[in-house]
Order: structure tokens, then C-alpha cells, then sequence
């Protein structure tokens, strides 16, 4: 593109992407979706015991200053100019927890993340006051079970462990938030007037939040005994909440927040009933646009807010499938097996053999996610020959995640009634050919990747330039040009698939009831190895760790 014609291309919309792994910052044409410019900031994950996983939220907020600067000087060197940037958007990582000083504007403890573990107990002690200690009590207001993955019961964990948080909260200087509401209190001015606020995706995470009527849930915060002075405010998915405050995008609005899986959604353009996409990252998340009412499932599947897409507008619900392990499955093998030096070589590895020679994975490294729900499965690679080596080990791990997407399409098409005709994909796997063609193959259904793999910042983009007082962006999905796709089509008979599919749910049950909780806690919430091992590309079963690491490495090195 000539240097006078990007001078003069017209408004442009900016998207914070704050992932589990990274931030990001990227930029595009509001007009025609493509992207222009995009910085990337890599976040460091905390292990100070076993299955917690924690991030320090300074290191969060400093990430996202160098990513809005960084693309902002590389916009500039294309002569572009940055006040043509009328509006930012934010997505993040969901359930991820943070509480800070107001008046200083600290952290009062390092964010918990989705993924963290150590709420197991907690989880055990509030089933205990449920009658028939049934974790779907609130399933109708929440549309989640009572689990380990939503924001209250880590909350719930830091009120009752954390001195300073507690002291905080009876002087009232604590703020709760998702890492949403971190990032926009901060950059709108923190202390000094930062608007204390999240958006209905958000909050329909966290398990205090009425996904019927829209708000913090009274009753819900008094079973986890949450002061509802804490939470942030709820608004819509698109409007302006603030402006920036200081930094290259000083007084731009903040007018777009959503989940980074509703963002996907939003992104991927699934704005009719039936339409779903899947991300592929460090978990694997499927959701299904459900339409103007939430459906409860009866398969395992979590109901959410897909998103609301103004003040005004109605609300978008839609069925989940989450799990936890996809691309975690692929470092696993770089960082504790050796048995590929880049995330990139699982790829061609797999390529040369074409087949798991029977061989299963079952990455259940922190237990199941939808649609089981079992805290208690562990990692486990069966149907081991002395034929195996690690091209088959690799396939099999990209097959896992093949395969537990397929477990939530069909819960989804259950819940549903009405079969997906194709799947839309997106995130950092979709890269992988091997991968798609697999998931196509395993689903019997096309797999459709678009050509610009970021949709989950498109989505965030899309909600801040559309808004009210905004409207630089038209939510017409014929008015965005630069979305192309790529289709894979199924490439086996659905008899092989099918017979793949059972051997791979029989691995499942495997996997099952090889941990409990109940001996090994020591009262203060702290598991050991035997009740709470820490994510899977850390450690995964006694057996996998004390066999598979050497008999692994004598067949592929």
C-alpha cells in the first residue's frame, strides 16, 4: 500500500489482547478489518506450589503500555498516522482474578489464574452447605457448575488467606476484578478517577453474576460471603466506559470489553443461532451462539453471555465447551519430554507417520474440563507398542485435541438439536495444517479458518469501533473485505473416525478417579502431588513421569 494512501485510509480501531500467555496490542482499518500493526508482549505464569498458577498484574498493566507504544511507533514508521485511532477495545483472559488497593493503586496479591488449582478445597467446603452437595444449584442463574475455574471461589480463597486483602476490604480501599477491569480502572486514570467496571462476558464468569436479569446476584454473593461493594460495574460489551489517560493514545475511549471467547465469537462474525466457533490456545473453547435466551445444557456444557453489543441491544447467549489442555499439550512435550525442541516440530513430526499407531493421549493434567467435569482424571498415554516412538506420541497429541472438541460438538449438538454443518476456527493452533485436517476428519464436518487468525482482537475492535459515540464500524459481515477462509474437508470415512473416537473415549474413562482430595489437604487449602498436581505441561501422572520421560527419549533420540 502507497504511503499516500495509508495517510489517508480513514479511522482506525485498536484491540488490547490480554491472553494467558501475552499481550498484545494490534491495530486495523476499521473499514475493511485488515490488520496493520500488532505488538506482542510475552507474560510470565507463576508456580510457587503445586497446582497454583498465578501472574503478577503489574507486570500485566506494563505489558499492555509497552504493546499500545510499541505498535504506535511501528504505525508511525508506516506513515501512519496514530490519531486516527478512534477507539480501543479490550479482551482478556476470563476468570482470572485480581484485587488492588484503590487508594494506592497496588495489587493486594498476584492475579489467580483460570487455570489455578488451589481452590479445590474451597470448592469442597461451600458443597458441603448445598443440599446434596449438588454443583449445579445455581446452573439456572449462572448457567456454571461450582468449580475450581470461576472467579468467586478464588476470590472466596484470597478473602480468606490473605491478611492484607482482608484488611482492605474492612478499611474499603479493595477493588475486585477480572483482568479487564484491571486493565481499564488502570488505564483510565487508576487513583485518579479509573472507572471501575466490566462487561456482561465477564462477569457471567465469575459465578455472582445473574446471567437472567444482568446483575450481581445478591443471594450468590452472600453464599460465598463476597461484599458486593467490591465488584466492578456492570456494562454492555460495546460503549464508551472512559478515556485513556495518559501514554500515545491519551484520550482515545476505551468503548469495547469482552471475554476472549466471546471476543472469538464476536470476531468470527457468529451473530445467528446455531453459528460456532472454537479457539485453539492454551485450552480449547467452543462456543455456539444460542440467540436471545440462555439454553441449559444437559450434556456438561456451561451457559454464557456471548455478548451485548450496546446499552441498548439485546443480549447474545451461548453454549460453552472449555478445555483446558490444547496448546498446553504441545509445550508439554517441548518443556518436559524434550522430544521436540520448538512448538513448531509437532507439526512435521506428526506429518511423517500420518497415524498414533493406536496410541491415545488423554492430556487430563488438570483434571477434565467440559463436558466430564472431573477434577480427579489425570494425564495418561495408552496403547503403547514397542513400535511407538515420537512421531506417534506427537500425533496422538495433536489428535487429543481433535478429539476433545469433538466430546463438546457433540454436547453441544444434543443440547441443541441441530447438527453444526461446519466448525469456524481460530487462534494460534489453527497454524497447525496437520491439526485442522485432523479436526476435520475427526468431526466429519468442514473446518473453516479465516486468513486473518485474529479474530479474537477483531472481536474486541469490532465492539469498541461500533459504539455509540464511536461508530467508525459496521457489524455488516459483506462490509469487511480483508476476511477470507480457508476450508479443510474431511478426508476419511466417518466409520474410521467413529472407531478412533470410541478408542479415544475408552482412554477417557482411564483416565478417570486417579486422584481425591479429601486425604491429602492439610486444612489450609495447600494439596499435595497426590490431590492437586500443577498444569500438565509441568507434570502429569506418577507413571508418565517416572516411565514414559525415559522411555520416550530411548525411542526418539
Amino acid at each position: 500500500m502507497a504511503a499516500s494512501n495509508r495517510l489517508l485510509m480513514g479511522p482506525l480501531v485498536g484491540a488490547i489482547d490480554q491472553g494467558t500467555g501475552s499481550t498484545r496490542f494490534l491495530v486495523f482499518n476499521a473499514k475493511t478489518a485488515e490488520l496493520l500493526s500488532h505488538h506482542q508482549v510475552e507474560i510470565k505464569q507463576k508456580f510457587p506450589k503445586e497446582g497454583w498458577v498465578e501472574q503478577d498484574p503489574k507486570e500485566i498493566l506494563q505489558s499492555v503500555y509497552e504493546c499500545v507504544e510499541k505498535t504506535c511507533e511501528k504505525l508511525t514508521q508506516l506513515t501512519i498516522d496514530i490519531t486516527n485511532i478512534k477507539a480501543i477495545g479490550v479482551s482478556n483472559q476470563r476468570e482470572t482474578t485480581v484485587v488492588w488497593d484503590k487508594t494506592t493503586g497496588e495489587p493486594l496479591y498476584n492475579a489467580i489464574v483460570w487455570l489455578d488449582l488451589r481452590t479445590q478445597s474451597t470448592v469442597e467446603r461451600l458443597l458441603k452447605r448445598i443440599p446434596g452437595n449438588n454443583k449445579n444449584i445455581f446452573k439456572s442463574r449462572t448457567g456454571l457448575p461450582l468449580s475450581t475455574y470461576f472467579s468467586a471461589v478464588k476470590l472466596r480463597w484470597l478473602l480468606d488467606n490473605v491478611e492484607e486483602i482482608r484488611h482492605a476490604v474492612e478499611e474499603g480501599r479493595a477493588m475486585f476484578g477480572t483482568i479487564d477491569s484491571w486493565i481499564i480502572w488502570s488505564l483510565t486514570g487508576g487513583t485518579n478517577g479509573g472507572v471501575h467496571c466490566t462487561d456482561v462476558t465477564n462477569a457471567s464468569r465469575t459465578m455472582l453474576f445473574n446471567i437472567n436479569t444482568l446483575e450481581w446476584d445478591a443471594e450468590l454473593c452472600q453464599f460465598f460471603d463476597i461484599p458486593m461493594v467490591l465488584l466492578p460495574k456492570v456494562r454492555s460489551s460495546s460503549e464508551i466506559y472512559g478515556l485513556v489517560k495518559s501514554g500515545a493514545l491519551t484520550g482515545v475511549p476505551i468503548s469495547g470489553c469482552l471475554g476472549d471467547q466471546s471476543a472469538a465469537l464476536v470476531g468470527q462474525m457468529c451473530f445467528q443461532d446455531g453459528q460456532a466457533k472454537n479457539t485453539y490456545g492454551t485450552g480449547c473453547f467452543l462456543l455456539c451462539n444460542t440467540g436471545s435466551k440462555p439454553v441449559m445444557s444437559e450434556h456438561g456444557l456451561l451457559t454464557t453471555i456471548g455478548y451485548k453489543l450496546g446499552r441498548d441491544k439485546p443480549v447474545c447467549y451461548a453454549l460453552e465447551g472449555s478445555v483446558a489442555i490444547a496448546g498446553a499439550v504441545v509445550r508439554w512435550l517441548r518443556d518436559n519430554l524434550g522430544i521436540v525442541k520448538t512448538t513448531e516440530e509437532v507439526e512435521k513430526l506428526a506429518a511423517e507417520v500420518g497415524t498414533s499407531y493406536g496410541c491415545y493421549f488423554v492430556p487430563a493434567f488438570s483434571g477434565l474440563y467440559a463436558p466430564y467435569w472431573e477434577p480427579s482424571a489425570r494425564g495418561i498415554i495408552c496403547g503403547l507398542t514397542q513400535f511407538t516412538n515420537r512421531n506417534h506420541i506427537a500425533f496422538a497429541a495433536l489428535e487429543a485435541v481433535c478429539f476433545q472438541t469433538r466430546e463438546i460438538l457433540d454436547a453441544i449438538n444434543k443440547d441443541c438439536g441441530i447438527p453444526l454443518s461446519q466448525l469456524q476456527v481460530d487462534g494460534g493452533m489453527t497454524n497447525n495444517k496437520i491439526l485442522m485436517q485432523l479436526q476435520a476428519d475427526i468431526l466429519c464436518i468442514p473446518v473453516v479458518k479465516p486468513s486473518m487468525p485474529e479474530t479474537t482482537a477483531l472481536g474486541a475492535a469490532m465492539a469498541a469501533g461500533a459504539a455509540e459515540g464511536v461508530g467508525v464500524w459496521s457489524l455488516n459481515p459483506g462490509d469487511l473485505t480483508a476476511v477470507t477462509c480457508e476450508r479443510f474437508e474431511p478426508q476419511i470415512n466417518p466409520e474410521e473416525s467413529e472407531y478412533r473416537y470410541a478408542r479415544w473415549k475408552k482412554a477417557v474413562m482411564k483416565s478417570m478417579g486417579w486422584e481425591t482430595s479429601e486425604a491429602s489437604s492439610n486444612g489450609n487449602g495447600d494439596y499435595s502431588i497426590f490431590s492437586s498436581l500443577p498444569l500438565g505441561f509441568y507434570i502429569v501422572s506418577s507413571m508418565v513421569m517416572l516411565i514414559g520421560a525415559k522411555f520416550l527419549a530411548a525411542l526418539g533420540k
